[in-house]
């Protein structure tokens, strides 16, 4: 992620940070992204939540459509990422 770090990143995550509510967090990421991103992001998202459940790669295709590359993205990301994942689903409750 250090690559990604400057100034006008920490500006962005700071805005991100301080969302409030789901509502706001819809209206800010509808006018920042595309509906082609958002729905790559929570198809992610989805997959961790699977993966963390021990969900079989077969049916997280069926039960998501997302192919077996991103499939493994995510799962390395769970595995050796910096455990964003997991801190979130924490606090989501969201637990295997």
């Amino acid at each position: 992620m250090e690559s990604l770090k400057n100034e006008r990143m920490d500006k962005l995550m700071d805005a991100i940070a301080g969302l409030r509510t789901a509502e706001e967090a819809y209206a800010f990421m509808e006018d920042l992204c595309s509906i082609a991103e958002l729905k790559a992001m929570e198809q992610r998202f989805t997959v961790a939540r699977l993966l963390r459940k021990k969900m079989p790669y077969n049916l997280i295709i069926n039960e998501t459509g997302a192919s077996t590359t991103t499939i493994s993205r995510v799962n390395r990301s769970l595995l050796y990422g910096n455990g964003s994942y997991n801190r979130i689903f924490e606090r989501l409750d969201d637990n295997p």
